[in-house]
């Protein structure tokens, strides 16, 4: 039996969908509030669903027993400096409940991490694997939540856990509607004047998945594998995006300093309003830095080829569109 977390999310469904479609009998986990994702509504009856929180070690019993496979998929995404605190918390715990069932059930573990879990390369270098996020004040919430998720994979592998861990770039997919990364398609479609000077990998949710199916088959244990595509500056992307939705590309460059003042002035209203801020420092400090990843290792040991970024451009602003 293979188990698979955050099964109702953008990444997790697709993993579960690829699953069925090879014909394997897979089990599923959420919360008794989550929605069953439109993506796995055809499969019907041959997912089991299992009601568990991965925060609750108890509830995970019956959703180990028999399973031999594991993919976490599970996390908590957020900017929000308010939900740093509770999103390392269930991030962090969450991954460490998960590795000490594995280690408890003897079960393969595939843990989804991210990126921004892994450090920067020098100007003018490609980031590999063997670089490391160095966590300090001025790191986002989420990428000390994923470094640490990491760590505690690490700790379970030098417990004996047979775990793999990949390290996807920014998933873009037409199933993620408006959310995650199609907040940025999103932004575009509604007139986006402005663009920044950054860049950063780029990949297809289906070959985040294929990866993670292909890695778990493997004999690849105690790794970790940059899954992405393609490195793309944000300039050229946006105007792609832009050109799909038959709209102009933007033309102006958002400048560091704009940036700046605009995480700044949104901080303001955000605290004299109470709502949510539209963008918040480390988004905007992002926006600027060129970040190019190098997925060769993942190539060498899977031979796994991308599909086309601008591919998968066109197809969500097809869906978008509808």
């Amino acid at each position: 039996m293979i188990l698979i977390t955050g099964a109702t999310g953008f990444l997790g469904s697709e993993v579960a969908r690829q699953l069925l479609q090879q014909g394997q009998a897979i089990r599923c986990i959420k919360r008794i509030t989550s929605v069953v994702p439109p993506i796995l509504a055809p499969y019907g009856d041959l997912i089991e669903w299992v009601d568990a929180d991965i925060m609750d070690i108890y509830s995970l019993e019956s959703a180990f027993e028999g399973v031999t496979q594991v993919y976490h998929c599970a996390a908590w995404v957020s900017l929000k400096s308010s939900d740093k605190d509770p999103m390392i918390n269930v991030n962090v715990n969450g991954t460490a409940n998960m590795v000490n069932a594995c280690l408890q059930y003897g079960a393969r573990l595939v843990h989804v991490s991210s990126v921004a879990a892994i450090g920067d390369a020098k100007p003018g270098e490609l980031i590999t694997e063997n670089h490391h996020l160095e966590s300090n004040g001025g790191t986002d919430g989420y990428a000390i939540s994923k470094l640490e998720s990491e760590m505690e994979v690490w700790r379970g592998i030098a417990e004996g856990l047979d775990a793999v861990i990949v390290n996807p770039s920014l998933i873009i997919g037409p199933n993620a509607g408006t959310e995650g990364s199609g907040q940025l398609f999103e932004t575009v479609r509604k007139g986006l004047k402005f663009y920044t000077s950054g860049a950063i990998g780029f990949v297809a949710v289906e070959d985040v998945a294929k990866s993670m199916i292909a890695l778990m088959n493997s004999d690849v244990q105690a790794e970790r594998f940059i899954v992405s595509a393609e490195n793309r500056d944000y300039k050229n992307l946006v105007a792609e995006i832009a050109r799909n939705f038959d709209l102009p590309p933007p033309q102006r460059e958002a400048k560091p300093w704009m940036m700046e003042l605009a995480w700044r002035g949104t901080a303001l209203l955000a605290a004299l309003t109470g709502r949510a801020a539209a963008i918040d420092k480390v988004s905007a400090q992002s926006a600027s830095v060129q970040r190019n990843y190098d997925n060769g290792k993942l190539r060498d040991a899977i031979g796994i080829t991308f599909k086309p970024i601008s591919q998968s451009i066109a197809e969500v602003c097809e869906r978008l569109k509808r």
